[in-house]
């Protein structure tokens, strides 16, 4: 391609006499050396290749390069400056589009391998300094040095934007290095007989460690080290960075009688730490474990993923599996479930800057999920049309529509690592997919679609699961596989969201026409078999309304259809029951639950108060979408009015009920107005619209002309002063405690279907979500609650004081595993307002500062939350968990698949979100022990006081709190 060279403001274009002529001068070699030292990409390099390179390159400054199609003469690598990356489908300059720009450390112009034409057309953004190397010196290296050059040897579709990933990652391998000198220390200083020589099969491995005693040794350091595998993935992280060596150069550790050696006891006369070094080993200890534990599991799914796929154990499998399942890109595939038999197909790549993924018009050759790192996706003529990140995916439509890649894929950053699935292997998913599906038709229209489960039933029996189907067929096939010894989660799934694709009415109107006809039709006792089937099928119809009564609890007070159903199924089996005494163990059981609803029907509960009042101090019971309320409504002179309203109302029924108390014949606008002054329009249909207020919100009423004329009332903008003088003599402990207690009981209150109505919108059901609002609103008023009393505090020592105080509060919540107001509290320290403090952090005793690095990993939400969900999976129930995530996992399932497919009901969706409204009822699965902690004389008041936190919601006026604390430094 001939090089189109254009020298800027004269003769720069340096002549062999810059470089070539002086070869042989060993003070020009060291002056290159030096240079080349300088950029990140040679530093990895070999000295006699880097000797090599300074030997035969030449040194230019360049404004232009040269022009895609053409035939190159030399390869370049950037020493200076930027240069654009220009790409034409049609080889004309003219309609090329900017794909991404090379910076310092990256190359091109590795077409002079084969002599093909060059792939872009290379600009300079600005005045940029090349190193460049002729064809034959080039051919010469790239025989000799292959695998070392290969990171910069490609097409320059991969280049990075900015060297700042590159600064990542050099910082990540900094402290990788210093992490193993700390653990390294930590050992000599705490186990020093884990590192000596090593006697096996006659040969002797000097000053070595066993893979199982580094994993017991780290298991017992830290409570961040969850569980053996998570230790083997922390020593992985420093083996793949050399590190911690095998000492016979495997490249993964293993939990086994296996020899590691540090690095730094590669060499014999390496000396023993010093006092000084085994005390600052013991300092920075902590806080390597948490860097270890945070990459760990990356580094064990990278190792299992390069194994080859017969080498996977099962746990291996199961790993794999789990790191899948919160994967962004699976959550669109219609058959999650069928991509555990091919687990052992997934591999791991890595790629490095420049290192292409594909281009526009190639073959499909693989689908490819991004673990680590962003992509962007080029069209030619186009340019950049998205970027994808961390979860998602590509190349997977060639590979159905067996087609050419439609986009180029190209490397944003460097060190991207994907999960990758070969053609052949997606395939054959594929076609295991098809060959377990059966599709059950009516009228040539598919109405169920079952997947053989990939695992046998307990009897041996080969298992379906329902995959999709209409509502009424669904319905069916759960009657008619119902066994009724065993608990099964698809009759559960069903019951938990059939309010999605069904409503009650129409659920009891189903469930009655399959209670088969009466004992005494005398076509009954003309066979045997007609009679177990009708016994048979009335036991599943009771199996399944029973459960149904037990999910749905209270809510069927409010639906006559329901109670109707229930009365008239108790009718029916206490006649039957006197024929069939099969049936008579159902007859208690459907008398309670009939008892039951009609006890409760008959109870009227008048809520006083949702905002603020005395009933915070009363036991919390749940709000019921029958119950009432009464609601303060303001007008923009500020007085107000109070009405009362159903929990459920509406943004209509409201404001009726105000003009009608206010005598107005004003059309009234309802508003939410924050403290902050920010107004929101309530909707005439939206439902239980009092639960919608912010902590510190407030509901006005107002003819459209006074709306720009609303302002938030004075007891909006919250305390003027900190509460501190009278929390700061309460124990800790009870404070987490009575927080806990509190928490618990609105935590109990939250109905399973609330988490429905909230994720696919309460407007559909027409249900209030009032319990779940209060569980929520007290975490941001908790979280809140830590933002203002550090920034009323205008003391300095007593600001260090508040941030101790709430380290110690979060450590109790979650030893009393109060998850939800544990996170609020290390999400309010971490608050802009709070973290920016550096004056007070900067006296934080060191202590503290540790447990608040480890409490914030557990908030890591990298890998979808890992540390946390990884931290969940070892608490034993009663649990008050982090209920944002929860929610986000059920709308992250919500918004990724849809309800229906075919017309049919998508009932692998119903499952995904019935499987986190069942983590929801693991974590009540046992009941909250109170005695749990002895409470002192003064619970009362601190009873009183978690109960009535008094915070500032608006973030301006914290952060203005803040700046008056400590301004900003010039």
């Amino acid at each position: 391609m001939g090089s189109y060279i254009h020298t800027a403001g004269g003769p720069k274009l340096k002549t062999p006499t810059a470089i070539h002529n002086h070869r042989e001068q060993n003070k020009d070699v060291d002056i290159i050396l030096t240079r080349l030292k300088g950029v990140k990409a040679f530093q990895r390099f070999h000295p006699s290749l880097l000797l090599q390179i300074c030997s035969c390159a030449f040194y230019e400054y360049l404004e232009k390069v040269f022009r895609q199609g053409d035939i190159g003469t030399s390869w370049y690598a950037v020493l200076s400056g930027s240069l654009d990356v220009k790409v034409s489908e049609t080889a004309n300059h003219q309609d090329a589009v900017t794909i991404c720009t090379l910076g310092i450390g990256t190359a091109f112009g590795e077409s002079i391998l084969d002599n093909t034409p060059r792939h872009a057309t290379i600009v300079s953004r600005e005045t940029s300094e090349l190193l460049r190397i002729e064809q034959r010196e080039f051919k010469s290296l790239w025989e000799k040095y292959r695998q070392c050059m290969a990171g910069l040897l490609a097409p320059p579709y991969g280049a990075m934007e900015s060297g700042s990933n590159n600064d990542r990652e050099s910082l990540r391998c900094k402290k990788l290095q210093r992490g193993g000198k700390v653990m390294r220390n930590a050992i000599l200083s705490r186990a020093p007989h884990m590192i000596r020589d090593r006697k096996y099969h006659l040969k002797t491995y000097r000053q070595c460690c066993v893979g199982t005693e580094l994993v017991d040794w780290l298991v017992q350091q830290s409570t961040c080290v969850h569980t053996r595998s998570h230790a083997v993935g922390m020593w992985q992280a420093l083996l793949e960075e050399g590190v911690l060596n095998h000492v016979d150069q495997e490249l993964g550790f293993q939990d086994k009688y296996l020899f590691y050696r540090f690095l730094d006891d590669e060499e014999e006369d390496t000396p023993l730490p010093s006092e000084e070094e085994k005390r600052e080993s013991e300092e920075e200890l902590p806080e390597t474990i948490l860097f270890l534990a945070q990459i760990g599991p990356d580094a064990l799914l990278r190792m299992i993923l390069r194994k080859p796929p017969g080498q996977r154990t099962g746990d291996d499998l199961e790993i794999i599996y789990d790191e899948l399942l919160h994967i962004k890109a699976l959550s669109h595939l219609s058959n999650t479930v069928s991509l555990i038999p091919p687990l052992q197909h997934w591999t791991h790549v890595k790629l490095s800057l420049l290192l292409p993924v594909f281009n526009q018009g190639e073959e499909g050759t693989s689908w490819y999920i991004i673990q680590k790192g962003s992509v962007n996706v080029v069209i030619y003529g186009k340019g950049v049309v998205c970027t994808l990140h961390e979860g998602d995916d590509f190349g997977k439509l060639a590979l159905v529509t067996d087609s050419a890649r439609a986009a180029s894929i190209v490397l944003r950053e460097d060190n991207c690592h994907f999960l990758r699935v070969d053609k052949e292997d997606f395939n054959r998913i594929l076609r295991d997919v098809e060959a377990n599906t059966v599709r059950l038709k009516e009228h040539e229209q598919a109405v169920l679609v079952l997947e053989k489960s990939p695992r046998a039933s307990t009897l041996g029996n080969i298992k379906y699961t329902v995959m999709s189907g209409t509502p009424e067929k669904i319905l069916d096939h759960f009657l008619e596989t119902m066994r009724m010894d065993t608990h099964h989660a698809d009759p559960d799934d069903f019951v938990l969201m059939h309010c999605v694709f069904m409503p009650n009415s129409q659920f009891c109107q189903l469930l009655m026409a399959q209670y088969p006809f009466s004992p005494s039709d005398s076509l009954l006792f003309h066979s045997q078999e007609r009679l177990e089937y009708a016994v048979t099928s009335k036991r599943r119809v009771l199996n399944l309304a029973l459960r149904w009564s037990a999910v749905h609890t209270h809510h069927l007070q409010e639906e006559q259809a329901a109670l109707t159903f229930l009365e008239e199924l108790y009718g029916s089996v206490s006649s039957d029951s006197r024929i069939l005494r099969a049936l008579k163990d159902f007859v208690p059981d459907l008398e309670k639950v009939v008892k039951l609803h009609i006890d409760v029907k008959s109870q009227k509960v008048l809520l006083r108060e949702f905002s603020n009042g005395d009933e915070r101090l009363a036991q919390k019971q749940p709000i019921r979408n029958c119950d009432e309320i009464l609601l303060k409504v303001y007008c923009s002179d500020h007085t107000y009015t109070t009405i009362r309203v159903a929990v459920a109302a509406t943004g209509r029924e409201v404001t009726s009920a105000v003009a009608d108390k206010l005598a107005s014949n004003d059309d009234l606008l309802l508003v939410h107005l924050s403290s902050a002054g920010e107004k929101q329009m309530l909707k005439p249909n939206d439902v239980s619209v009092f639960s919608t207020l912010s902590i510190n919100g407030r509901m006005f009423a107002c003819p459209r002309d006074q709306l720009n004329a609303l302002t938030p009332l004075p007891d909006q903008e919250g305390p003027s002063a900190g509460s501190m003088s009278s929390f700061e003599l309460m124990s800790s402990k009870d404070l987490a405690y009575q927080m806990t207690l509190y928490d618990w009981e609105l935590f109990s209150c939250v109905h399973e279907h609330e988490l429905l109505y909230h994720t696919f919108g309460r407007q559909s059901f027409r249900r209030t979500t009032a319990n779940l609002d209060l569980f929520l609103r007290r975490f941001n008023q908790v979280q809140l609650w830590v933002v203002t009393e550090v920034c009323l505090c205008g003391q300095l020592s007593k600001r260090v004081q508040l941030l101790k105080k709430f380290i110690k509060i979060a450590a109790h919540c979650r030893e009393f595993k109060n998850l939800n107001s544990f996170f609020a509290i290390i999400m309010g320290m971490s608050n802009p307002a709070v973290s920016r403090l550096t004056q007070t952090w900067e006296k934080l005793p060191s202590k503290f500062k540790k447990f608040y690095a480890e409490f914030e990993s557990m908030m890591d939400p990298s890998r979808n939350h890992r540390a946390y969900r990884l931290t969940v999976t070892k608490i034993e129930p009663p649990i008050i968990p982090f209920m944002p995530l929860l929610l986000k996992d059920m709308t992250f399932s919500h918004e990724g698949n849809k309800t229906f497919i075919d017309n049919m009901v998508n009932f692998e969706k119903m499952r995904m979100i019935a499987n986190t409204i069942r983590a929801v009822r693991h974590c009540r699965s046992q009941p909250f022990n109170p005695e749990v902690c002895q409470p002192n004389k003064n619970h009362a008041e601190v009873r009183g006081y978690v109960r009535k936190l008094c915070v500032i919601d608006n973030q301006r006026t914290l952060t203005t709190l803040s700046y008056r604390l400590e301004p900003r430094r010039t």
